[in-house]
């Protein structure tokens, strides 16, 4: 199934009152808008059919149930009263819009050099993220909104793989339920994992759906978590960045900064 096919095939499955297409045939990219809300959801086509090389029906599934649920999502009014134990926070990267197509205000706070923590209210099968406006109408503060979110995604069960390469250790967060990546503002979790080290410590968030925490005791380590995040940077549906990070005194510095100080091993 090529490009096209599958693009034919995705929108024929999504037709119905209400969308409208838009294809940008340079980039791959399709654009589907609610046209009674005038928002919308992009696509990356060639990075949804690269990751789904070897079952595109299993692609189609996926683009047509991420669409039908953030519209869903969208169409339901955002209400946070009595909803705050849904509110969590997700990391983007610092070029993610910091407003909404129609010109409305996203709520998010600083986080390091190439990422942001923007607030979301999960609905269920998808989740919306919050407007400034939002908060504001319903008398919450900023504060609010980040104390309650980070104290929800410390509730978060969390779970994870580990494997060794070369001598380093790898721990792989991976439950494919939104939230892994945020689960490093989890600041209990993140120094029960920084005491397991032997070597550096050192974290990836390469997109949404995984957290990579690195136990680097050799040069060679530093190598593999660049190809790694890259790996998943390339495939993650939503990317965040394919810059790891060295964990120390509770700061995250991008690897490639501080690679060149480190000593041989």
């Amino acid at each position: 199934m090529d490009i096209t096919e599958f693009r034919n095939k995705l929108e024929k499955r999504l037709a119905g009152k209400n969308r409208s297409f838009t294809f940008d045939k340079e980039k791959s990219m399709l654009r589907v808008d609610h046209t009674a809300l005038k928002k919308g959801v992009e696509l990356d086509l060639n990075k949804l059919l690269a990751k789904h090389e070897k079952n595109k029906e299993q692609a189609l599934e996926d683009a047509v149930h991420y669409i039908n649920g953030s519209f869903e999502a969208m169409e339901r009014a955002v209400v946070l009263k009595g909803k705050e134990k849904n509110i969590f926070p997700v990391i983007r990267s610092t070029s993610f819009p910091t407003e909404t197509k129609d010109g409305k205000e996203l709520l998010y706070t600083e986080h390091t050099a190439e990422t942001r923590i923007y607030y979301a209210l999960d609905m269920g099968e998808a989740y919306t993220m919050l407007e400034k406006e939002t908060i504001e109408q319903e008398e919450y503060t900023i504060d609010q909104i980040k104390e309650t979110a980070l104290f929800n995604i410390r509730a978060v069960e969390i779970s994870y793989k580990t494997d060794e390469v070369a001598g380093n250790i790898f721990y792989f967060v991976n439950t494919n339920d939104g939230y892994d990546a945020s689960r490093l503002l989890n600041e209990n979790f993140v120094e029960e994992m920084n005491k397991k080290m032997e070597g550096d410590t050192a974290v990836a968030v390469p997109h949404q759906d995984v957290l990579i925490f690195a136990d680097i005791r050799n040069k060679q380590g530093y190598d593999i978590l660049g190809q790694l995040a890259f790996r998943f940077f390339s495939n993650g549906r939503v990317p965040i960045t394919a810059l790891p990070f060295l964990y120390e005194n509770k700061k995250l510095e991008p690897i490639f900064i501080l690679a060149r100080k480190k000593p041989q091993k």
